[in-house]
């Protein structure tokens, strides 16, 4: 499974995840690591190794953000860039308990937070890339 546009426009992708048998299926990964942030908040990869670091989906579910987004700001490059992608629906049996009492627009400011106590990153930006219809609730 991928959230990424085919075809593939960048050199190399490597993918970190707890399930191997998605990550192994990912076609558009170059390698993949199978590890669970929420027990090692440790990414598996050398020190500004990365032009650009995704999370999709996922933010809402580690018990250990701040943890991790440190170490997104290890491996990236002098001058990436980080990009979360989050959704308005959720595993409600495995989302963070601060994830379930906030509003799509409080998830902005949570994500927003992880990003600015690091005093890794540039002030975030938020882009709502719902489309139009959905927005108008059809």
């Amino acid at each position: 499974i991928s959230h990424y546009p085919e075809p593939k426009s960048w050199s190399h992708m490597s993918i970190t995840g707890m399930n191997e048998f998605e990550l192994k299926n990912n076609q558009q990964a170059d390698d993949y690591v199978v590890r669970n942030l929420n027990t090692i908040p440790e990414l598996p990869f050398e020190t500004a190794s990365f032009d650009i670091v995704t999370c999709t989906v996922s933010f809402d579910y580690l018990n250990k953000p701040l943890e991790v987004m440190k170490e997104v700001g290890r491996v990236l490059k002098p001058g990436g860039s980080v990009i979360l992608s989050t959704s308005n629906r959720c595993f409600p049996t495995k989302a963070v308990k601060i994830w379930l009492n906030t509003s799509d627009t409080e998830h902005i400011l949570i994500y927003g937070s992880y990003i600015h106590f690091t005093d890794m990153f540039q002030p975030p930006e938020s882009i709502d890339i719902t489309p139009a219809v959905a927005r108008m609730g059809f």
